[in-house]
């Protein structure tokens, strides 16, 4: 079924709108939660607060031209509160590999005059994105917004893991001068 189709099922109130998602993208959505959150039961239940979260957010929105970006953008939300209840409870969170190759590279907030200038960082950040080459925005994206591992990036694409990690590590080089060059 075209998304278009499932959405229209959300604005009309059919229930079998929720079934049509699972069936299309559940795979997909608890995947993206698994890889945050390294644990399929916790995942399964992130994938089932974006059915709810959905429901309840389309309308007012009608995302038909990007019902999957919609839909992974609350999932990813999901498994990321999850992370921080976890690491209020002194657990580990798998997030802190993946900060830590990103952090050289992004300005910390620390005062209120910085975290008003996130908007900003946002637009620089997918300014430099549609710079990059296909390849490497999606090897960038798979591995920072999608959490992938450098293995199933390097699967999904049919590179080398090499390849990947050198991709990544020119990609993060670039962002920081990027960054530097629009003084952030």
């Amino acid at each position: 079924m075209e998304d278009r189709q499932i959405v229209e099922l959300y604005l009309s109130r059919d229930e079998s709108a929720l079934a049509r998602t699972a069936e299309k993208y559940g795979p997909a959505l608890r995947a993206l939660a698994e890889n945050l959150l390294e644990d399929p039961q916790t995942a399964e239940e992130c994938e089932n607060d974006v059915y709810l979260a959905a429901w309840n957010a389309i309308p007012p929105h009608e995302p038909r031209d990007y019902l999957f970006p919609f839909l992974a953008r609350i999932a990813r939300h999901a498994a990321l509160d999850r992370c921080r209840e976890r690491s209020r409870q002194k657990r580990s969170a798998p997030l802190v590999q993946l900060t830590g190759e990103l952090e050289r590279c992004l300005p910390a907030p620390d005062n209120a005059a910085e975290r008003l200038d996130a908007l900003a960082l946002e637009e620089v950040i997918n300014r430099f994105l549609g710079n990059l080459s296909q390849e490497n925005r999606n090897i960038f994206l798979r591995r920072y917004w999608y959490m992938d591992s450098i293995s199933a990036i390097a699967e999904r694409y049919s590179l080398t893991q090499s390849k990947v990690k050198v991709s990544l590590c020119r990609s993060r080089n670039r962002l920081r001068e990027h960054l530097k060059k629009e003084g952030l």
